[in-house]
């Protein structure tokens, strides 16, 4: 693999690229989906190319090829220096890259059980017998279970020595039952909507035990049904698990994106809330939040050595006691900001190009116990998986649904209310936190499919959270 990079960007340089980087990926994954009783879908899929990135005359160029052959990568090099000399000429922005230490390893991230290994009968058989647990009532119409396995080698050089190889394995799945009577639904899910992933192997999968919660969650659907509603007032929030990973990602990671402060990215996603006249003074919550990018946290989806750009993963901080204090950077914007990249460009695949994207974007713990931010609550409402969001272009004004609510009545959870739902500010919201629960309570959830760009990729990203309080937040604001 390495023989064919240096190919690719000694062509490249002999075509008069300043710089050169060069990524060759190979992928695999599978997936095993039941619906219903029946297997609906059995996929595995296998893809390997390479990706180069040039730099002519202070334009970008960019192409990839799936030809893992001497002759192919060098036409591909060729074919990225066209593109920058098209770029140039059509006036285009320059292109420079902050300096950067050149990095070089070869990375294995472990695990204890080759998901890759297990037969797939045996997934299908396990994943039917939580079919059959889910099976509990006639209004359970819909049952599905999923199970889901992902290997990615990557191997970059760049023009100026980088030289790096990854492997990184990851497994998780999840079931959901979906309840109706009459024009009513609900659904309810574990570990999450979609299901939970983690860089592990098939132990991650045996830890979820999904067949233990299977008849819990299709009996908390079918409960739904005649649950009363969640009400429309101003009350105390609790939120925790895929709630507030979910928050945190549409309201705090995305916005803190540097690309998108640039202009880079508006069209598919929006921009941001966040200028550069707010980074170091502007208060994004109160002095309980703590927010951090940590690449470096191990079986977290957003975990590597080495971004693609060849930058060392690091844990940056966002938001210290409330106030911004960094963006997620590539080399690109790091250099428009005059500082050193945060290692946060990655690509989906081998033919992308590498955007910013999020690693783990976590709420460091604080002191409290959940039954401590219960029995101080008033009225309340506690939410920890959700089923729907919304968020305007700027990521300030949303509105969050979760799948299960559970109201709070003088320091007791008193019974579920469905279509729990809340509305809010950013910035007005995180400065209505005011209590953090301790390291005991932390949640890792992996969102294996963030969408960004156009072309539209998809990323592996985490999120780290304990449970948090909020005051003051309309709740029930959504049509029901």
């Amino acid at each position: 693999m390495q023989e064919l990079l240096r190919k690719a960007i000694e062509r490249a340089l002999e075509e008069g690229a300043n710089f050169a980087d060069a990524r060759i990926v190979r992928r695999k994954s599978e997936e095993v989906y039941v619906k219903n009783g029946r297997p609906e879908r059995i996929e595995s899929r296998e893809e390997a190319g390479l990706g180069i990135r040039v730099i002519w005359n202070k334009a970008l160029g960019f192409a990839a090829t799936n030809q893992l052959t001497p002759e192919g990568v060098r036409e591909t090099a060729k074919m990225a220096i066209q593109m920058a000399r098209s770029a140039h000429k059509a006036g285009n922005m320059e292109v420079n890259l902050s300096e950067e230490e050149v990095g070089e390893g070869s990375f294995k991230f472990p695990y204890k059980e080759n998901p890759f290994d297990i037969p797939l009968p045996d997934k299908v058989e396990f994943l039917l017998e939580c079919d059959r647990l889910l099976n509990i009532s006639p209004k359970i119409k819909v049952r599905e279970s999923t199970l889901n396995s992902f290997r990615e080698e990557k191997f970059f050089l760049s023009s100026e020595g980088a030289d790096i190889e990854q492997i990184i394995t990851i497994c998780g799945g999840g079931i959901s039952a979906t309840a109706v009577e009459g024009e009513e639904t609900q659904e309810r899910s574990y570990p999450a909507m979609g299901g939970n992933y983690a860089q592990m192997g098939w132990e991650f999968v045996r830890s979820l035990d999904l067949p233990s919660q299977a008849e819990r969650i299709a009996k908390e659907a079918e409960a739904l049904l005649n649950a009363p509603l969640c009400p429309s007032d101003e009350r105390t929030l609790i939120i925790g698990k895929s709630m507030l990973g979910l928050q945190i990602h549409e309201s705090c990671g995305h916005p803190s994106e540097a690309d998108r402060v640039f202009g880079y990215e508006t069209s598919y996603a929006g921009d941001t809330f966040l200028t550069r006249d707010k980074l170091g003074n502007f208060r994004y919550g109160s002095p309980l939040v703590n927010l951090v990018a940590d690449a470096t946290l191990e079986k977290a989806l957003g975990h590597f050595e080495f971004d693609d750009e060849g930058v060392r993963a690091q844990k940056i901080e966002l938001v210290k006691e409330g106030i911004f204090k960094n963006y997620l950077t590539s080399r690109e914007v790091a250099y428009k900001l005059g500082i050193k990249s945060g290692g946060c460009a990655r690509a989906d695949g081998y033919n992308n190009l590498p955007l910013i994207r999020m690693t783990n974007i976590n709420l460091e713990p604080g002191d409290f116990s959940l039954d401590e931010l219960v029995q101080e609550t008033k009225a309340g409402l506690l939410i920890e998986e959700y089923s729907s969001w919304s968020i305007d272009d700027k990521r300030l004004n949303f509105q969050f649904a979760g799948e299960i609510g559970w109201l709070i009545e003088n320091g007791e959870i008193k019974g579920m209310v469905k279509n729990p739902t809340y509305t809010g500010i950013t910035p007005l919201f995180w400065n209505s936190l005011d209590a953090v629960t301790d390291e005991s309570t932390l949640f890792l959830l992996g969102v294996p499919n963030c969408g960004k760009g156009e072309p539209p990729q998809a990323m592996f990203v985490g999120h780290q959270v304990p449970y948090a309080r909020f005051q003051r937040v309309r709740i029930g604001v959504m049509k029901r």
